[in-house]
């Protein structure tokens, strides 16, 4: 298994950053770091995102534990921006062949979005790592659990809608991490400076996939 795949699943969580401004990302990244969650994923559609990845980046360069990385990367022109910038993993809402190819090319981690079986199995055999399932909370745990019963040897990250209180299912049904962004990320206590929230937050969420694991 490719190393920051297996370093992605290990970490259990991804945070996804969208729509944290620039200003503020260095601060979010810590107090997230600080509660566990130490795999990033900058949206590609925020304002900035490109800079921010280079960063992030930089400031984790001697954080073996720290994985930075590009999401909602739609075109093969994102992803190898997102790349040059310094990102180790790219993730995708949904399935794009080029996208998954340019990150094979770079040798970097790559999981396009896929919400059917047919989706998951052709994602996979073009050359994905691992699959994101999306909308995960429309989708629930039981209908992951039924794609990894055929389909065993795709590793799943459910995103959208996974907090504390439904990460457990997921990894109990059969997902090797999730992705998180509205349950990790309060613009509110972003605004006010209180990044502790997001400590808490991040504490809650690792502490549900360890004990489901």
């Amino acid at each position: 298994m490719h190393e920051d795949m297996q370093q992605l699943v290990d970490s259990g969580v991804i945070a996804v950053l969208r729509g944290v401004e620039q200003d503020d990302v260095a601060q979010v990244a810590e107090a997230l770091i600080e509660g566990g969650v130490t795999t990033l994923e900058v949206t590609a559609d925020t304002p900035g995102a490109m800079e921010m990845i280079e960063d992030l980046a930089t400031t984790y360069a001697d954080r073996d534990d720290v994985l930075v990385g590009a999401g909602t990367v739609l075109d093969a022109e994102t992803a190898r921006a997102a790349l040059l910038a310094g990102a180790e993993f790219v993730v995708s809402p949904s399935f794009h062949e080029d996208v998954v190819e340019t990150c094979n090319r770079y040798g970097a981690v790559v999981a396009p979005g896929v919400a059917t079986p047919t989706e998951a199995i052709e994602a996979y055999q073009t050359g994905a790592d691992l699959v994101k399932l999306f909308p995960a909370s429309d989708l629930g745990p039981s209908y992951l659990g039924s794609i990894k019963g055929p389909l065993g040897q795709i590793p799943i990250v459910p995103t959208g809608g996974v907090g504390p209180d439904n990460a457990g299912e997921f990894i109990e049904a059969g997902a090797c991490a999730v992705g998180a962004g509205g349950s990790l990320i309060d613009d509110e206590a972003i605004a006010a400076g209180d990044y502790d929230v997001l400590t808490d937050n991040a504490e809650a969420l690792v502490a549900a996939v360890e004990d489901a694991r």
